[in-house]
């Protein structure tokens, strides 16, 4: 292992190269969201002085623990308030030091917004940016209350958002000392990631300096929050944790311990969530910055034009939802066309039956968990795709098809399910039961996967072995299928 040097403006970096890649791990994007800036926008880091450590990832955002702890395995992070918006970056080490600017993948963790870290293990991407010969960065942002919190009157406005702009910008201005070109940014993420990926590839302070957007399982039947419903749960919290709204909330917010912050969380998703919900009790609301009203009127109104668009889903998303939960699990026929119902009105009994006939050996329980699938994840995939195309522009749509061996809790292609085919960091997730036991199968597919979305990133066409084809609007080919 060897020490590599960088030098931005804000400082000097202290990485290491490890078989042909650099890392620099924990760089500051943003200011410590501590004492007077919880709650605030994202400030500019400050410099430092001499050679700054680049090593070890920063500290995971203050967390409680993550619901698919039973699917991705357990983490127990080492969070803090205090230098936690930071960033990591794998390059080629060829590119600290030739003339070719590589493509730039900035890529964002899910986690509900709730929980997650850029900076695990599982999201390493020293193997991706070797497998596509290009520059990857990953990142934290504020979680939960301390990035959701709806208090637009102390500048509480969709931080977590904010944050992943700051990110973004970060890389504009800086990712050139990395070896990286700020013309061929791509952002992604998965799941809560990818739903800001879409959404921060829409702002209009974004334009130009996004150039492709990977939208892994983002779910696309959950709209941004309502402004109003995230005021209501902004007050009921308040409550929760006994401040008084009227007397200075932010002075008060402030000089609450941040465990007290996440108990108080904690205590109103309990209070609000209705049966089966994947919706977190905060998360980006509709109209604040760095969000759009409307997914669907987002492209149609353009605001994606000329940014080409990989996406896809899972064959079986919500099992890492409700294969644990056993009021999903008990349901019968009448109760699974109740909870239904009270989703979808008078279109559940339609949608039950569509399901029961697809599945006839199903249990209520499972097609509750495919009927959810289809109306969360994988219809509005299909649509967005369609939507853009129809609009002159290219779109690539997968589907993620792998099953598990053995698979105990019939988890099937679940929810996240990918993410370790596209990073590569097979080691990292042995305690994670969506992965299975094959791993004679796992380089092939990692090389097939990962590889797509890295040619994506690099030459804007995934490639592939049969060839990845961009969704035609008139045909509606199928997705992509990756077993």
């Amino acid at each position: 292992m060897n020490q590599s040097i960088v030098t931005l403006a804000s400082g000097k970096l202290r990485g290491f190269s490890r078989s042909g890649v650099a890392a620099f791990l924990g760089i500051p994007y943003a200011a410590s969201p501590v004492h007077e800036r919880r709650f605030a926008a994202p400030q500019p880091p400050p410099a430092w002085p001499g050679i700054r450590d680049a090593s070890s990832a920063g500290p995971a955002m203050p967390q409680g623990p993550s619901r698919l702890e039973l699917v991705m395995g357990e983490r127990h992070p080492d969070w803090a308030e205090d230098g936690s918006l930071t960033l990591n970056v794998w390059t080629p080490s060829q590119a600290l030091s030739d003339d070719s600017p590589r493509a730039v993948l900035l890529w964002f963790h899910g986690g509900g917004f709730s929980s997650g870290s850029g900076g695990w293990d599982w999201y390493h991407g020293a193997h991706l940016a070797e497998l596509g010969n290009m520059v990857v960065v990953t990142a934290n942002y504020r979680l939960g209350p301390l990035g959701y919190l709806w208090l637009p009157e102390i500048g509480a406005e969709n931080l977590g958002s904010q944050d992943q702009a700051a990110a973004l910008n970060w890389v504009v201005e800086n990712i050139g000392y990395f070896g990286g070109d700020p013309k061929k940014i791509t952002v992604g993420g998965q799941s809560a990631g990818a739903f800001s990926s879409f959404q921060l590839a829409a702002q209009p302070a974004s334009r130009g300096m996004i150039k492709r957007v990977i939208v892994q399982s983002s779910p696309w039947g959950l709209e941004p929050q309502d402004p109003e419903l995230a005021a209501s749960h902004a007050r009921k919290y308040l409550g929760l944790l006994g401040v008084e709204e009227r007397a200075n909330p932010a002075a008060q917010l402030r000089q609450l311990p941040v465990e007290r912050l996440l108990v108080g969380y904690a205590e109103l998703a309990r209070a609000v969530a209705g049966p089966g919900s994947v919706a977190p009790p905060m998360y980006p609301v509709a109209g604040g910055p760095g969000t759009a009203q409307n997914w669907r009127q987002t492209v149609d109104s353009g605001l994606l034009d000329g940014i080409d668009i990989l996406l896809g889903s899972t064959r079986h998303e919500m099992t890492a939802f409700f294969a644990f939960n056993p009021q999903i699990q008990g349901l019968d026929q009448a109760a699974g066309r109740a909870f239904l119902e009270s989703i979808y009105g008078e279109k559940a009994v339609e949608l039950y039956r569509q399901h029961e006939t697809r599945l006839p050996q199903a249990k209520p329980a499972e097609i509750v968990t495919a009927v959810q699938t289809e109306q969360v994840f994988q219809r509005g995939a299909v649509e967005l795709a369609h939507r853009h195309t129809e609009r002159g522009n290219r779109s690539y749509l997968y589907q993620w098809d792998y099953l598990p061996e053995p698979d105990p809790a019939s988890l099937g292609a679940t929810h996240c399910g990918e993410l370790p085919f596209l990073f590569g960091n097979f080691d990292s997730f042995q305690d994670s039961p969506m992965l299975g036991e094959v791993p004679e199968r796992r380089t092939a597919l990692w090389q097939s996967f990962g590889g797509a979305l890295a040619n994506f990133v690099s030459r804007g066409v995934p490639g592939g072995d049969p060839e990845w084809l961009p969704y035609n609007a008139r045909t509606r080919n199928e997705p992509q299928h990756f077993s």
